[in-house]
This record gives structure tokens, sequence and C-alpha cells, in this order.
């Protein structure tokens, strides 16, 4: 089955944006998705079920939507964080605290196969809309949760934002330099992986229904995500009361592999072996230091970090960028600058891997976008939907579930749904 969709890709060559390309259906093509998210983890994990082919379809609250339709800056009326996350959706607003409004996620969820939401544990529940509530009504349901602490436990009912949950996890005690105090990391990461995380739990879980023919609940929290992501810091303390420090952009068991200073700019060097070594201190003039008994090894190198960092850090420090790029390009020497976010977009290779894509939206024109981070053999994850208005397709989801014209006006009227008109 082939699907023709209006997608443009921003290709390298010309500059030019290609469209009307045709696509073979998406692995997810069919499955549906009842997507009762907000902000950033729960939004990503569906547009990312959206990209492979799902019908998304999204439940905002009527009058104020997601919260992040209000978080500047703003491209017309639309935020862009919020764009940067909810494509490929539909969006339908919906009063959740109604009885009627219950009543419709009842009749959507007996339709859906999969089921998001980021509620504080109890709080599906409360409104009847819990996993035992639906998975009585479709025992195929796949139903996921996503908290900032998990559903049980002494800290199951507190809040939980990326920068609160990267806290008490430990990976804000990590980031930042060695002598300074802990910074948030650039992007939250916290969140995004366990979106990830999430998503993959989600694909696991189809697996087993088509084995099984039965749904199942997932439970996500950003703690456990992050706790997890602790990896050999969580395994060095664990099994050798080892405490991880900050340390820049060193890492604590390579040496070098980390940013230098250059004169114009930084640049990131990851000599993670002998080999990498030895040839780059022939590149960077400096052949004397890989037969130097201190820096021969890398458990030298580690041993004798700070001395041999000075000296590296002279030595970059005597070109700019383009001299230092310009003679490891000819190296298998793993580098690269430390770009901006223009020169990110600049880059040939992000050119060349069409990571910068565009949809028309339908109330502030072309909408560009980060694209997805997986090529596929036979997909080229299309966007088919541009980033929804609130209550866009109220109407159209609700005609689907057989409510006349009448019943849809009554529940405009008071206020139970929302519905967005061109």
């Amino acid at each position: 089955m082939l699907t023709r969709v209006m997608c443009r890709i921003i290709r390298p060559s010309t500059g030019r944006n290609c469209c009307l390309l045709t696509y073979a259906a998406g692995p997810l093509d069919g499955i549906k998705v009842l997507d009762i998210t907000r902000v950033l983890a729960g939004p990503f994990c569906a547009m990312l079920l959206g990209d492979l082919g799902a019908e998304v379809i999204k439940v905002e609250r009527p009058g104020h939507g997601d919260d992040t339709r209000h978080w500047p800056p703003l491209m017309g009326t639309e935020s862009t964080y919020f764009m940067s996350v909810n494509r490929n959706k539909k969006s339908i607003a919906v009063d959740l605290k109604a009885k009627e409004g219950q009543e419709i996620i009842k009749k959507l969820a007996l339709h859906c196969d999969i089921l998001l939401h980021n509620y504080m544990p109890g709080g599906m529940e409360h409104f009847g809309l819990g996993y035992e509530d639906l998975a009585a009504l479709n025992p195929a349901l796949i139903y996921c949760s996503i908290t900032g602490f998990g559903e049980t436990g002494p800290h199951a009912d507190r809040g939980g934002y990326d920068v609160i949950a990267s806290g008490v996890a430990g990976l804000m005690h990590l980031t930042g330099p060695k002598d300074g105090a802990p910074v948030k990391v650039g992007l939250p990461m916290t969140d995004l992986s366990t979106a990830l995380y999430a998503h993959g739990a989600v694909m696991a879980a189809l697996l087993s229904r088509h084995r099984t023919g039965k749904g199942q609940k997932l439970q996500c929290n950003l703690l456990q995500t992050q706790v997890s992501l602790l990896v050999y810091v969580g395994s060095n303390y664990l099994n050798l009361g080892i405490q991880a420090r900050r340390c820049g952009t060193e890492h604590p068991s390579i040496v070098p592999y980390q940013g230098f200073g250059t004169a114009d700019g930084q640049i990131i060097i990851g000599a993670g072996n002998d080999n990498l070594f030895s040839a780059l201190c022939e590149i960077i003039g400096l052949p004397h230091l890989a037969t130097d008994e201190k820096y021969s090894t890398n458990e030298n190198r580690v041993k004798n970090r700070e001395e041999l960092v000075a000296i590296l850090s002279k030595r970059f420090s005597e070109h700019g960028n383009s001299h230092w790029l310009k003679l490891l390009e000819r190296s298998k020497i793993p580098f690269g600058p430390v770009n901006s976010i223009p020169e990110t977009f600049s880059d040939l290779q992000v050119q060349h891997l069409g990571m910068v894509r565009s949809i028309k939206h339908p109330t502030v024109g072309e909408v560009k976008f980060t694209g997805p981070a997986v090529t596929y053999g036979g997909f080229d994850q299309p966007t088919r939907l541009p980033p929804p208005i609130l209550g866009q397709h109220t109407r159209e989801v609700l005609q689907s579930l057989d409510y006349d014209d009448d019943r849809i006006s009554r529940l405009q009227h008071t206020g139970i749904i929302q519905i967005w008109d061109s």
C-alpha cells in the first residue's frame, strides 16, 4: 500500500524543497493512539508513534490545551515549543472532569490500541479512566502511564518535571565544571529519555499482544529512567564505592576525551585508545608525547591527566578551529567542533541526513522542524499532519463515534468540548 503525502525535505545539494513524495505505509499504519499527555515526555513519545504511521488523537483541555501552547517564543499565535513535539496528531478538546467528556474517552479507548497519559497517580482513576476501567471495555488496550516518580512509594505523589528528576537522580550532580556548582543539562534529556523508554515499551507490548491477544499496563517515570541511565557511574559506586564528580567535558576513564579551546572556538577530541592518541600527537606536531612513559598508555594518561591536558590545551590554543579541523579531517581520530545551533543546522552532514523538514500549518504557514533520528529502508517517516490547532479535529473525531450534529452542538455549548473551525 502506498500513501501520497505533502512533505518537504530540504536537501543540501540545491537547498530547494522537494515535495509530493510517495512513501510506503508506516509500520504502525492502522494503529490508533489516544494521547492524554502534555508538555514533553508524553507528547514526544506519541509523536514518535505518529511518525511511524499511527493515528494519534491528542486530548486537550478546552480553553487552554497543552501547557506548552502558551510557552514562548510564538510563531504568530502558535508556540514553537508545542509545535516541535506535536506533529502527526489530531487534536480534540474534551473536559475530562465532565461525565460526558469521560464517556467520549471511553468510546475512543474502545477503538484504540494504545493510551498514553501523564496524570499524577490516581488522576485517571478519579475520572473513571484508569487501566482497570478501560481494560474492562477493551482487553487489548496497551495503557502507558508516565509519571515523575512512579505510581507507588513514598514520593509517588510528588510532581515531576525534568529538572527535578535530574537533580534527585544524580544527573545534575554530574553536570558542570569540575570546580563549579551543579548545572542543568542544556536540553531536558530525562524527559526525552523517558519518552524513548515509553516508546520502546509500547512497541514491545504491541509485539506481546500480537502473540497473546492481550494488552497490558506499562508504567514509566522520570526518576526510574534517569537512575537506569547512570550506567557505569552507578556501577562504579555500587561495586567499588567510587563516587563520581563533575568534570566538565572530560571523561573520568579516558584521556584525552574532552573539549579544548582554540584561538577562535572549541573542538572536541576523543582519543579512545593508545593508537588514536599516537596519531593525534603526530597530527598536532607533538609526536614525542606518544612515546613518553607518562602518556604512552591510557592508564598512565589518566594518572597524569592535568599535566597532559595542560600541554594539549596550550598547543590547541595556538591556532583556530579551521586549522585543526582541516588537519583532523584526514585522520581516523574522532573529533568535531562545538557548534552553535545555527552552525549545527549548517553542518553538511546534518543537511545530508535530511534533518530539517517542513510542512504547511493552517494558520502560520510553513513550519520547520527537526527530522526523525532513524532511517528506515522502505519508509521515510513523512509528516502527514502539521501540529494541530486546539480542538481542530474534535468534530471529525466525534462524528467517527456517531455523534450527530445536534449532540456535538450541545456539548460545545456547555463547554464540554471545544471545536476549531477554519
